[in-house]
């Protein structure tokens, strides 16, 4: 049995794990190095939310538009698009002269990473069979973990070895050997023989609501929850939904399908990503400004200690695997990760006093990264596999818009809160947080911002759980629905 479609297997499967490890990596290797951009740009807090907030943005909106673009454009031109963009993007971080070019070259970096997630396994499918494409898939999904646990290491290093846009230029080269290798990537299709078009309109109102909607979280501190462009942007993120919803419910090839959702248990199922992004993701991305800020800790030292929250999320998917296989319900899995999500972040809220134990962080970051591991192995594959075969793209796309959606909304909103609560306590703002010399008291008000931000996450978390266990445990029969 031939077991590659391609004369160059290695190198094709190289530029595409290279790749994949750089955009989660970057994910979580940007956060730490917050607090420097914020004191070598002069940025204030907002500005240097959309740091993080801009990169979700488009790689949210944009895996969901990239998958069908990739139709029209061959998965081997998108994938090299996406990756010239990363790379572009990175430079362009590099050289960034203010907080504003910076934001502007992280969105475009989302733009890029969207299309190498959503072209990269696709690639993958085309050039391998058999057990290759199963060995191919399982370095796909470890590359990733590694790209998310590695990280903050690897940025906590090139922090105090050179400074914060030694990060950016090392994912512009990483990019730049991706597209050396991707020349091994065979061609696709004539253009032709291609079928796949975008609903333009559906997903511009899509990216629409989806900036509207985090401009209200990110700007409402700022500008007043009550005020008259908090009200009128979140009026605005209503209404653009509503034509979204509207759009997608009558398009004949809409960019997402909203009647899977009358599917309970599928519903339940793409939940427990969005519990996992108000807990484990906005720590992925905050808590280094946290240990580096409050906890007085060196770069090196909180990349270090991050990798108590990201290592579990490379064991646990194959532990959760092997559970399910031995005849444990993946429905008690499941529960048993949000329980997990939700006892290590309610731990880590009473373990973050810089004068406690060391220890107790630790374990409440193990039990985090546990319950963000465990439903990571799982929820995919339940998800799909509770609709009918021929809605598994459908419910794929859906799976990911609510994953990738909720990381952007959730991140958002506990950089706004956070910002808020460190005003309130008379810190100043958010980057006051991260200097490097502290006065007590300002050392004092970040942890109670830090506190209280996560007070109120947790309990949109826990609430969310709720909601998703209600939904799993009632059983449902596969329901077809119709595209």
């Amino acid at each position: 049995m031939i077991e590659t479609k391609s004369p160059h297997p290695s190198f094709i499967l190289a530029a595409v794990l290279l790749a994949v490890f750089v955009v989660p990596g970057s994910i979580s290797g940007t956060a730490v190095a917050l607090p420097f951009i914020s004191a070598d740009l002069q940025a204030d807090s907002t500005r240097l939310q959309w740091v993080v907030n801009a990169f979700n943005l488009t790689f949210a909106c944009f895996t969901l538009i990239w998958g069908t673009l990739s139709d029209s454009l061959g998965r081997k031109r998108a994938f090299i698009t996406g990756a010239c963009l990363y790379a572009l993007a990175s430079a362009g971080s590099l050289f960034s002269p203010d907080v504003l070019w910076l934001d502007l070259f992280r969105a475009m970096a989302g733009i890029g990473g969207a299309a190498i997630f959503a072209c990269g396994s696709a690639i993958l499918i085309s050039v391998f069979e058999g057990h290759q494409r199963t060995r191919a898939f399982a370095l796909f999904g470890m590359t990733a973990g590694l790209g998310i646990t590695l990280g903050p290491t690897i940025s906590g290093a090139l922090l105090e070895w050179s400074g914060w846009p030694a990060i950016f230029g090392l994912h512009a080269g990483v990019l730049c050997i991706v597209l050396i290798l991707s020349v091994y990537i065979p061609a696709d299709l004539p253009a032709n023989q291609r079928t796949g078009r975008l609903d333009v309109t559906g997903a511009a109102l899509f990216i629409g609501t989806m900036l509207l909607m985090m401009l209200t979280i990110s700007q409402g501190a700022d500008w007043g929850w009550l005020s008259l462009e908090t009200l009128m942007s979140a009026v605005m993120a209503v209404l653009l939904l509503a034509a979204f919803v509207f759009r997608v419910s009558r398009s004949a090839q809409p960019v997402l399908n909203l009647a899977l959702l009358r599917n309970r248990r599928f519903s339940g199922l793409i939940l427990v990503p969005v519990a996992a992004s108000f807990t484990f993701v906005t720590l992925l991305t905050y808590f280094p400004t946290y240990l580096t800020g409050a906890m007085q800790m060196p770069p090196s030292k909180a990349g270090f200690t991050m990798l108590f929250l990201t290592s579990p999320v490379l064991i646990f998917p194959l532990i959760a695997g092997r559970l399910a296989a031995r005849s444990i319900s993946p429905d008690r899995l499941m529960c048993l990760s949000l329980g997990s999500l939700l006892t290590g972040t309610a731990l880590l809220l009473v373990s973050v006093d810089p004068l406690n134990s060391f220890g107790m962080i630790a374990v409440s970051l193990l039990m985090i990264g546990m319950g963000m591991g465990m439903s990571a192995g799982l929820v995919d594959g339940e998800a799909l596999g509770c609709v009918g075969p021929h809605e598994t793209g459908m419910a794929a796309g859906l799976l990911n818009t609510f994953r990738l959606g909720s990381e952007a909304v959730a991140v958002a909103l506990y950089g706004s809160l956070l910002s808020a609560s460190l005003t309130q306590s008379g810190s100043g703002s958010l980057e006051q947080a991260g200097q490097s010399q502290l006065l007590n008291p300002a050392i004092s008000s970040s942890q109670e911002a830090f506190v209280h931000t996560n007070v109120v996450l947790l309990i949109v978390a826990f609430l969310v759980s709720v909601v998703s266990v209600f939904l799993i445990r009632g059983r449902v029969k596969v329901v077809q629905v119709s595209a």
